[in-house]
């Protein structure tokens, strides 16, 4: 099958984030950092904000059962951008080749929607056809209906895409939708495979 058109994920595939960009700042104790993100400002009270839940909301809720952390608390989404490390290496050259070749390119990413201006204001995303972003949509990967909002809005056949993702459940959604798929490494690894699709030279 000759694939059309490439999807992307974003966090960690076009543009790095990490917690600890900010957090390293704010605790300087490598243990004390690791326990808070552990314990207080983790991924799971993150997740539904990536799902559509309200980031201002979510803060309150933290800060009631952890106020004697409301500053650090405060901090993950007013410094929300300060989490984001920079573009990965080799990606936007990627990105740019595909548009040079007339392969269209999107983006579908886990992101609470209030936040993702930060992802907006790094150059690769000016490149993209269109993004799909689970906080806008109230439904996050590896769910199928976040696929399935991509696929129609954009007019996507997902036998003809190849997505791309650092997370190996959400690849296996797409794979399970006829999507063709690839766990994100790095760089020089995906375009090793877009050569072998004939999408790069």
């Amino acid at each position: 099958m000759t694939i059309s058109s490439v999807v992307f994920d974003i966090g960690n595939v076009l543009i790095y984030w990490d917690r600890r960009n900010l957090y390293r700042k704010l605790i300087p104790d490598t243990a004390e950092m690791d326990a808070f993100l552990a314990d207080v400002c983790n991924i799971a009270w993150h997740e539904p904000q990536d799902a559509g839940a309200s980031c201002a909301e979510a803060t309150a809720t933290l800060k009631a059962r952890f106020p004697e952390h409301g500053v650090l608390i405060d901090a993950f989404y007013d410094r929300f951008g300060e989490m984001l490390g920079g573009q990965v290496p080799g990606m936007e050259q990627i990105v740019m080749g595909l548009k040079a070749r007339n392969i269209p390119v999107y983006g579908l990413s886990n992101w609470p929607a209030e936040m993702f201006r930060h992802a907006e204001a790094y150059t690769i995303m000016s490149h993209f056809d269109g993004v799909v972003v689970s906080g806008r949509e109230k439904v996050k990967k590896p769910d199928r209906r976040l696929f399935q909002v991509l696929f129609e809005r954009y007019d996507i056949p997902p036998e003809r895409t190849l997505f791309v993702d650092d997370v190996a459940d959400n690849v296996a959604t797409g794979i399970s939708l006829g999507m063709t798929g690839h766990l994100f490494h790095d760089a020089a690894r995906l375009r090793a495979v877009l050569k072998g699709y004939h999408l790069l030279a």
